[in-house]
């Protein structure tokens, strides 16, 4: 048996994803809401739809979509101090950033014309894996949102031009780890973040060496698992945006 396929925490073998559900409407005030659990890690995602534009995009015609994301004291253990109003750390800046280019990747902004499209994203808890998570629920979410756009006549056509996806994947004890948890995060030598389209393309490859250098063997080995994964994810968010929706 290779090294790819040996059991990792709970039973789950080193290339599969951690159990992955999608709660399609989990609130009723947003056009978009989303419910996702990767595993232990369980992230709300909201999507809004406003008639207007950052200052800067006014003269371009063109829509935008931003992202927020924010993780709740009661996440993790030992608890996190709330974030003040208005202020994200560091770590969630970089995160919200991540989650902001990924879904504009999904986004014709030309036909979305002049609306801003709002990704917030609130991670319930935290057992690695969040910003993929957001990024996961947060496409679904956006799907549902213009959805309702075109519903209410706002939006002439769809400007959705692909489904994107995102995975972690990482080096644990030499091995190659899809969708990794906190236990194994937080022991992995190396850790990669996968973002991919429906149509095989990258989105972004987000990579480090934690403890450990990495070869380009090893690289290209944790890309083709990023690349599994993220195909079984937009399977998912396929299943579940088929499914009965307002």
């Amino acid at each position: 048996m290779s090294g790819r396929r040996r059991a990792t925490s709970g039973g789950r073998r080193g290339n599969e994803l951690r159990p992955l559900r999608i709660r399609r409407r989990f609130t009723q005030a947003a056009p978009g809401s989303v419910l996702i659990e990767m595993g232990r890690t369980v992230v709300l995602c909201t999507a809004s739809l406003e008639a207007e534009v950052p200052s800067w995009r006014q003269a371009s015609g063109l829509g935008w979509l931003t992202a927020e994301y924010s993780m709740l004291p009661g996440a993790t253990s030992p608890r996190r101090p709330r974030s003040r109003a208005g202020h994200t750390d560091s770590r969630g800046t970089e995160i919200q950033r991540l989650i902001g280019r990924v879904l504009r990747a999904a986004v014709d902004f030309t036909r979305l014309g002049p609306f801003t499209i709002t990704i917030d994203c609130d991670v319930l808890q935290a057992d690695g894996g969040t910003r993929t998570a957001a990024i996961n629920g947060g496409f679904v979410a956006l799907v549902d949102a213009v959805r309702w756009g075109r519903r209410q006549g706002w939006l002439k056509g769809n400007p959705i031009r692909a489904a994107v996806a995102a995975v972690s994947v990482g080096l644990v004890q030499g091995r190659v780890v899809l969708d990794l948890d906190y236990a194994q995060d937080s022991q992995a030598e190396v850790d990669l973040n996968v973002a991919m389209t429906d149509g095989g393309d990258f989105v972004e490859v987000q990579g480090t060496g934690e403890q450990a250098t990495f070869s380009e063997a090893q690289l290209r080995r944790m890309l083709a698992a990023g690349r599994r994964g993220t195909a079984q994810i937009l399977a998912a968010q396929r299943r579940a945006l088929r499914s009965a929706g307002r």
